[in-house]
């Protein structure tokens, strides 16, 4: 029995550790084990308490170089006997500390201010059949929560109960991914409509942090049955901070609360980026601490010198104590090194780093103040989620940008299809449906079209393969809404109706069928009905959907109809369907799908089959039990989407136009002009992809493309890796080795010698040059392709995945010369760039806010990319670097008197300046007005900077460069070895010269200097 008992508390452990088991109303069932403790509901996004402010405030502050640097100066003029008061440099680090402290104790208050609110927001719980007001940090895991309509859900929960009838509910989740898009969600199937009288548990996964992953099973007891077992997954799953739209009322059983939540786990803070004029202050900072310590080690040597002759070190009028004569020679000498640092040490800016972040603070203001970034369609403007980067806009040299979205609209229209290789454009003179060919598929005559039982199988493809919601009219939104951006009423009035989609693409496909005649009446418990071309009604089981996966890179639906029969409907990625259907299919559709892509439109093939009752239950089996587990779930159900959709029969192709962003041409073309490398990085087609490239001008007509993607690497006499070696040694040598060399003294990639040249990659060759087949050629083979990248005006890479997009920032980010990446997307498939990269720009499209989120700078449109970059970035720049430079250049001027002073005081640790003026000179005297001149200064007007920005960008930067000629001087001299040893013989012999004097005249004969003091005291009694 002990044994027994002892084993299943093992097994118990062990499914706690790899899932939680959470008791709905925490009401006890059969197999009810000991419950497991989970946390509250509170959340805490503050850094600091009352009780741990000041010491963790103040270790955070003294983990900088400057400030502890401080700290021990402040210690030794404390404890030795220095020659200036511990005020001079502790009031200045007591300033400093303090207006930090300040600073990021007010932030954590609005952290906490937050917080409370968040905590104390009043949510209603269901409790013994009772409605119970709380407070929202007092839920636990296992209670049931009571939302209305426009509430933000409290915690994670799974949905129990809904008040529409088909069990479904409607939710925004702007506030975690940006998206203002309605998402349906479902209710767990089976449970009872009295809650109180349900008895369940679930079975799900620990917390993490992806969104959009969940997976559990829900397990139904009923009197005298056995228990119902339920899979669980997203769908299910309703998150802290989304907010209920269009449905009145739901009750759901929490899962994860307070701090477990996804929203929270997704709260973690992202990896700190320093500018490159930060990483230039620490390395200024170790230049100066140098200095000052040489110069430090030549007072204290000098002064033992000078002291070693005889009267020199005890002199008549200042005789030494016993206790001095006692005192250790090299300790004396430390001490003195010591008084010497503290002497000189105002050559390191202590209010510098305060300066440099109150004017990065204050100047990020003049972006978000900037009405040329209004955009009057969403009603926003710029957004400054991180302003240590802006001097970093003015010195980019690489720009990644996504395609869709970025480059384009992604406003979505349906140009044209192919059905059985017939090309079918709308013309709106006609309402009935009108095809012709003219070159696609086999058949070459005018006015011909597909049989009518292909048009009507591929339009109701169109109509059924899909997860858009329907607006009826008379409703709160009429028209298409994705990702919170207003679509188009259709043209009838009698049929207006509004679309709800994730994806713009499934709403333009929609309209398209709308057309042809064939109209989606919507989703009706699990009922997907459609008008067809005689205004009948058509019903269809909806039995499954195939959610869309960026790796299969299509979707499907099963469906059936009233006769009984099971379809299967299936839309994708011409590269994802093409291998899946019949080849004799293919070739009558891939020519229209190729000249559809070159001409820039996005293409989608669709597909279909007729399942049989066997194939069907064995489909429907698989699917269910892979739904239902809880371990490799996803890659379960990867397998049976596989086996499920093989032997399609293809019908045709569908083409939708995304249209160029407003100025996406003049902007590319600034940029170039400007001396920036332009990179393309995108998922879609090559063909889609270089027609782009071309409307932006990135690829000009007399450009030469280098392309090397899979269809280059087909070759029957070597293999890929070999073939793969052989064109890159080809471009190479195209344009690297044979290209004339880069004008000397151009340090950026100004020179136009290089820009004939246009680079072209897809993903699986960028695979094989990342990861070769031997690893002793994985190094050769990156250098060989960043080298062709590098010499090319443009670089296109299509089919790329977001892990590739990041890859590819990080190779040119990491290359010789550390040059200066941006990377800018609107989409979750762009952050991993976009967090990447030195600066990250998201704009506000219409593929959620995922990318604004993790970026650190958000314009609207990508139009508002060339000013940031080539008037605001480089004024940053501009001004930034007068303000380091001044303040390096002003502390050394300050304490170079006070150096030579030493010469003509006998060593002897004698200040020059007055102990005030020393303690405000960084404070007070010299912040205040470089602060103002660099928030303020405008070399060369913006008007000049855009409007000529080709030539008066590279102009004004040299010009600039040119202005800073005494500071690079300076910088070149610190950085030579030669410099230095002429600056040290220097110094000996202009400093030195009692010493020369010296050696080269020493007195002869005992009474020498006897005859000098009697010369001497002659010379005085005549004077006076």
């Amino acid at each position: 029995m002990l044994q027994n008992r002892q084993n299943i508390m093992k097994i118990t452990y062990k499914s706690y550790t790899m899932s939680r088991t959470i008791y709905v109303g925490h009401r006890p069932c059969p197999d009810t084990v000991i419950p497991s403790k989970f946390c509250d509901n509170r959340i805490v996004s503050s850094k600091y308490t009352v009780w741990n402010f000041l010491p963790k405030n103040l270790f955070e502050q003294f983990r900088r170089i400057a400030n502890f640097y401080f700290l021990i100066i402040f210690l030794v003029q404390v404890i030795v006997d220095t020659p200036t008061s511990p005020v001079t440099s502790g009031l200045p680090l007591f300033f400093v500390i303090t207006v930090t402290a300040i600073k990021q104790g007010y932030e954590d208050w609005l952290r906490h201010k937050a917080d409370k609110e968040v905590n104390k927001y009043p949510v209603t719980v269901l409790e013994d059949g009772r409605s119970v007001k709380k407070e929202s940090e007092k839920i636990k895991v296992g209670d049931v929560v009571e939302v209305v309509e426009d509430e933000t859900f409290p915690c994670d929960l799974i949905l129990l109960q809904s008040s529409r009838e088909d069990g479904t509910c409607f939710v925004t989740t702007a506030s975690l991914d940006g998206e203002s898009n309605h998402k349906t969600h479902y209710t767990v199937p089976d449970t009872e409509k009295d809650l109180q009288a349900l008895t369940a548990t679930i079975e799900c996964e620990q917390p993490q942090p992806d969104l959009y992953k969940f997976v559990g099973r829900m397990h139904i007891y009923k009197l005298e049955q056995e228990p119902a077992v339920r899979s669980l997954g997203p769908e299910n799953l309703l998150l802290k901070g989304a907010t209920l739209k269009n449905t009145k009322k739901i009750y759901g059983v929490a899962v994860y609360t307070g701090m477990e939540t996804k929203m929270a786990l997704n709260y973690q803070g992202k990896s700190q980026k320093r500018s490159a004029v930060e990483k230039s202050i620490n390395a200024f900072l170790l230049v100066y601490l140098c200095i000052l310590i040489s110069k430090a080690v030549v007072c204290t040597t000098l002064k033992y010198v000078w002291q070693s002759k005889e009267g020199q070190d005890e002199p008549w009028y200042n005789q030494k104590t016993q206790k001095e004569k006692d005192s250790n020679m090299y300790l004396k000498m430390f001490t003195d090194f010591l008084s010497f640092m503290v002497l000189f040490n105002f050559i390191i800016p202590v209010s510098m780093y305060v300066t440099v972040e109150m004017q990065k603070f204050l100047g990020s203001f003049f972006i978000t103040w900037d009405k040329d970034f209004f955009d009057p369609e969403i009603q926003e403007g710029a957004l400054v989620n991180t302003s240590d980067l802006n001097e970093e806009l003015g010195q980019v040299e690489y720009v990644f940008t996504d395609k869709t979205g970025t480059l384009t609209q992604n406003n979505m229209e349906f140009i044209e299809c192919c059905i059985d290789g017939f090309q079918y454009r709308y013309r709106d003179t006609q309402s009935e449906l009108d095809g012709f060919t003219v070159t696609d598929g086999p058949v070459n005559k005018l006015q011909q079209k597909a049989g009518w039982e292909k048009e009507e199988l591929f339009l109701r493809a169109l109509c059924l393969c899909h997860t858009v919601q329907v607006k009826e009219a008379g409703s709160e939104v009429l028209a298409d809404q994705v990702d919170g951006i207003d679509g188009l009423l259709l043209p009838q009035p009698e049929e207006e109706r509004g679309f709800i989609a994730s994806s713009p693409d499934e709403i333009a496909l929609v309209k398209g069928a709308m057309k042809y005649g064939f109209t989606f009446l919507g989703l009706e418990s699990k009922s997907m009905k459609i008008k067809n071309r005689q205004n009948d009604i058509e019903e269809y089981k909806l039995l499954h959907v195939l959610n869309f996966d960026p790796v299969r890179r299509r979707m499907s639906v099963i469906v059936q109809t009233k006769s009984g029969e099971t379809l299967l409907f299936c839309k994708g990625a011409d590269s994802s369907i093409f291998p899946r259907v019949r080849p004799e299919e293919v070739d009558r559709i891939r020519m229209h799908v190729e000249r559809n892509a070159t001409e820039g439109y996005r293409t989608l093939c669709v597909a279909y089959k007729q399942l049989s009752a066997e194939e069907y239950a064995m489909a429907d089996t698989g699917l269910r039990e892979a739904r239902l587990a809880l371990q490799d779930r996803e890659e379960k159900l990867m397998a049976m989407y596989n086996q499920v959709e093989t032997g399609m029969s293809l019908i045709g192709a569908t083409a939708v136009e995304d249209r160029l962003q407003e100025e996406a041409a003049e902007t590319m073309e600034a940029l170039q002009g400007a001396g920036m490398k332009v990179w393309v990085l995108t998922g879609d087609k090559m063909e889609t992809a270089k027609s782009t490239c071309y409307a932006c001008r990135l690829f000009q007509r007399g450009t030469e493309l280098l392309e090397l993607t899979v269809r280059t690497l087909e070759d029957a006499r070597l293999k890929r890796d070999e073939k793969l070696y052989e064109l890159l040694q080809e471009y190479h040598r195209k344009a690297v080795q044979d290209a004339p060399p880069v004008k000397a003294g151009v340090t950026r990639s100004w020179s136009t010698a290089n820009q004939d040249y246009g680079f072209i990659i897809d993903g699986a060759t960028l695979s094989l040059v990342m990861n070769p087949l031997r690893d002793a050629d994985a190094s050769q083979y990156k250098s060989l392709f960043l080298q062709i990248c590098q010499n090319c005006t443009a670089v296109l890479c299509c089919r790329m995945a977001p892990l590739q997009k990041a890859q590819i920032v990080k190779m040119v980010k990491n290359s010789k010369g550390s040059p200066i990446t941006l990377s800018i997307g609107d989409g979750a498939n762009d952050v991993s760039m976009i967090l990447e990269a030195h600066v990250g720009i998201g704009i506000k499209g219409k593929e959620g806010r995922q990318a604004v989120r993790n970026s650190d700078y958000a314009i609207p449109k990508l139009k508002h990319l060339k000013k940031l970059l080539l008037a605001h970035g480089h004024l940053y720049y501009v001004r930034i670097a007068h303000l380091v430079q001044y303040f390096f250049y002003k502390n050394l001027c300050f304490i170079l008197p006070q150096f030579l002073y030493q010469f003509f005081c006998g060593y002897s640790q004698q200040p020059l300046y007055d102990a005030a003026y020393l303690t405000m000179y960084n404070i007070c005297f010299t912040s205040m007005p470089i602060l103002a001149y660099s928030l303020l200064e405008q070399h060369i007007s913006m008007e000049i900077l855009l409007h000529c920005s080709s030539s008066a960008y590279l102009t004004c930067t040299v010009l600039f460069l040119k202005q800073q000629r005494l500071f690079f001087v300076f910088a070149t001299m610190l950085s030579s070895v030669s410099a230095w040893l002429v600056i040290i013989i220097l110094i000996l012999l202009s400093l030195l010269p009692e010493i020369l004097l010296v050696v080269l005249r020493k007195p002869r004969g005992p009474h020498s200097r006897q005859t000098i003091c009697v010369i001497g005291v002659k010379l005085c009694k005549t004077q006076l």
